[in-house]
């Protein structure tokens, strides 16, 4: 693979235990690889310490991977995601949640997957056969990831062969992620269900990849809390693109 450029986008809220090891792990890929890069820490307004804590890992980075600190007011991980991603400059482009529940070495099947035409967007994806699960979700989550599978597919209308809308570990052909995002408007959880409505009405391409994923129980979400806030928020996106038709006006 030649020298590409790879802007990744980590979203944080009061990660300062676990920062320090995403961006090392960050750097070290696009080392590996030999590529160009950046890293974008995109911060939902921590009060832990993750701002200064991701500064200090500027000068362990290798030679041409440039690090950038994004500190926004506490929104939601919809909002911190997508002022990331409007921010970066890579020919490509990826946001991976804070926790290394995803090696950084398998965005390399969805980096291909986009290189060779198959797709504008590829999505990792914990529900494909070949997906190796070191350690999964408890049996409640269980339950509560298959009961939106089930709200996603009938009531937003999510494609049926896209098994996993959810997995934060996402890939973009550069100006199309960036076409995507500026179009969003979620700030929850729900963005990711966003991004693909949004991408199918832009006439992009998305598909699946395996990876290998660790459950991180350090979550932001708890179903039975948010139920509210979770379906608030779908409506909103479908009220929103039946109204503009897929596209936010002037941002066409």
């Amino acid at each position: 693979m030649p020298l590409m450029d790879l802007s990744i986008v980590i979203p944080t809220f009061n990660e300062s235990h676990k920062i320090g090891r995403d961006i090392a792990a960050a750097g070290a890929f696009l080392a590996e690889q030999g590529w160009k890069g950046e890293i974008i820490v995109a911060d939902d307004g921590s009060r832990d310490g993750t701002i200064e804590a991701a500064k200090e890992q500027k000068e362990h980075l290798p030679g041409g991977v440039e690090l950038r600190v994004m500190a926004f007011e506490h929104r939601g991980k919809g909002h911190a995601v997508r002022m990331g991603m409007q921010q970066t400059k890579g020919d490509y482009i990826m946001f991976a949640d804070s926790g290394l529940c995803v090696p950084y070495r398998d965005a390399l099947r969805g980096l291909e997957m986009i290189r060779s035409g198959q797709c504008e967007v590829a999505h990792g994806s914990r529900r494909l056969s070949q997906t190796k699960i070191d350690r999964p979700q408890n049996w409640y989550r269980k339950i509560c990831s298959r009961t939106f599978r089930w709200v996603a597919h009938r009531f937003m209308q999510i494609p049926a062969e896209l098994k996993d809308t959810q997995c934060g570990f996402k890939i973009y052909r550069g100006d199309a992620g960036r076409k995507i995002y500026e179009q969003c408007i979620t700030d929850g959880f729900m963005f990711d269900v966003e991004t693909i409505l949004r991408a199918k009405k832009l006439g992009y391409r998305i598909a699946e990849f395996a990876i290998e994923w660790t459950c991180d129980r350090d979550s932001r979400i708890t179903p039975a809390r948010d139920i509210g806030l979770i379906l608030g928020e779908l409506t909103r996106i479908k009220k929103d693109i039946a109204a503009n038709g897929g596209a936010r006006p002037g941002l066409q």
